[in-house]
């Protein structure tokens, strides 16, 4: 099911082409980096850039027999450059390639990602700017408690991904990670300068200290990042799912002309893309653990982790990058029922406005007790009759009738108050 959703210029970054491309690009990074310091012949240099290159089904094809992935790229390589091959891969090991390319790699799909939470980011920004006033309810346990607006509940939403923004950016400078290091990464057979010279080459910096390979610290900071990020698109999208439920229906998914909603029940329109993403959510959350675990090799490598990266990280990299452009399709389209928000609202006489008439009420002279137990019992009899009328009930109690005037309780029922200091939110997120 993922790879029928994936788009194609993130599945493209994780393919076999692209990792060996990357895997390349590092071998004429350290390659270029010798040069300069003199220590290959730039008529081989110019060899090298020339005519490098690889063939996936022949390196397949010698790996199969070798079982070593990086001798059969670089046998593969050598087939192409001659005898200038034997300036490539002079003091690296194995995970000197591996690991550098992988950063470039994961940089580049954080920069995909990225672009896409600009995308969902705008999209919010727009929803929420359109719908600042549009009043609902507000509910906590799944319960009615004050209103607030839709806009107000987007704008929670635009917070979020902001700081999903910000955690990407940092995460690309963290990831962005190379190492030419040599085995055991002391450096024995290697130039630290050839280091340097080939990350700023690809748009790396060298690790701080590498053993034979990158800590894996940072690949799970990688996983855990994307999954705490599908976590908020699963958190809109579970919201969009319940505000979409037929007995509440304030928002609804775009249902188009020719789509069917069940095989058996014409009338059902389900929404199927915020329950995928909810359902995609788990998916990544569930790399979390393994990620994790990598993080302990045995003594300055072993490779119990490769495996699980070669399945982990460009699913983690392609189902948050669908999802992500699933999430801005949703809110680009969404429906939204502004008067089904305030039939909801004000359900049992306005029961949600408890609060104001509570504190009317201490404030008339009423001990905070015994006025909650007023209100909370004419809000119980409102609430257990399906005709119930919570403000009817108050207007027939003479314990409140005798403190709160009607214009008092107008202004207890008035949603304005509930408003009137949002502006706060929306200057800091600058909608």
């Amino acid at each position: 099911m993922i790879e029928r959703y994936t788009l194609p210029e993130m599945g493209a970054i994780w393919s076999e082409k692209a990792k060996f491309q990357s895997w390349l690009d590092v071998e004429i990074a350290a390659t270029t980096a010798n040069c300069q310091l003199g220590r290959v012949p730039q008529e081989a240099l110019k060899t090298i850039k020339t005519k490098a290159s690889f063939s996936v089904n022949r390196i397949l094809e010698i790996e199969k027999e070798i079982h070593h992935d990086v001798i059969a790229f670089l046998t593969n390589v050598n087939e192409y450059v001659g005898d200038a091959g034997r300036y490539i891969h002079v003091g690296m090991t194995s995970s000197d390639v591996l690991d550098t390319g992988l950063a470039l790699q994961m940089k580049r799909s954080i920069v995909l990602l990225r672009m896409e939470l600009g995308a969902l980011a705008d999209a919010l920004r727009k929803l929420a700017r359109l719908h600042k006033d549009t009043q609902m309810i507000g509910r906590s346990h799944g319960i009615h408690g004050e209103p607030i607006t839709f806009g107000f509940k987007v704008a929670g939403w635009l917070a979020e991904t902001e700081r999903n923004r910000t955690r990407l950016e940092r995460l690309e400078a963290d990831v962005a990670i190379g190492q030419i290091s040599g085995a055991m990464g002391t450096y024995a057979n290697t130039d630290p300068q050839v280091e340097a010279i080939s990350c700023e080459i690809l748009g790396l910096k060298p690790d701080t200290v590498s053993t034979q390979v990158i800590s894996r610290d940072r690949h799970a900071d990688y996983v855990q990042t994307l999954a705490l990020v599908a976590a908020s698109l699963e958190r809109f999208s579970t919201e969009i799912r319940n505000l979409q439920r037929t007995d509440v229906l304030e928002v609804e998914e775009n249902f188009a002309k020719e789509q069917k909603g069940s095989s058996a029940m014409p009338h059902k329109r389900n929404p199927i893309r915020s329950e995928r993403i909810s359902g995609l959510a788990r998916i990544l959350r569930s790399y979390t653990i393994a990620a994790l675990e990598n993080v302990t090799l045995w003594h300055e490598r072993d490779i119990s982790h490769s495996a699980t990266e070669r399945m982990m990280l460009p699913d983690c990299s392609t189902t948050l990058h669908f999802m992500l452009h699933e999430m801005t399709a949703v809110v680009r389209s969404l429906s939204v029922y502004p008067e089904n928000m305030r039939r909801n609202m004000n359900v049992y006489g306005g029961v949600v406005f408890s609060q104001r008439i509570l504190l009317a009420l201490i404030g008339a002279g009423m001990s905070r007790e015994k006025a909650y137990r007023i209100v909370q019992r004419n809000a119980h009899m409102a609430w257990n009759n399906t005709a119930g009328n919570f403000r009817a009930n108050l207007e027939s109690d003479t314990e409140v009738t005798s403190r709160l005037s009607t214009s008092q309780l107008d202004s207890c029922f008035s949603i304005d108050v509930h408003q009137e200091n949002l502006d706060v939110v929306w200057h800091r997120l600058a909608i």
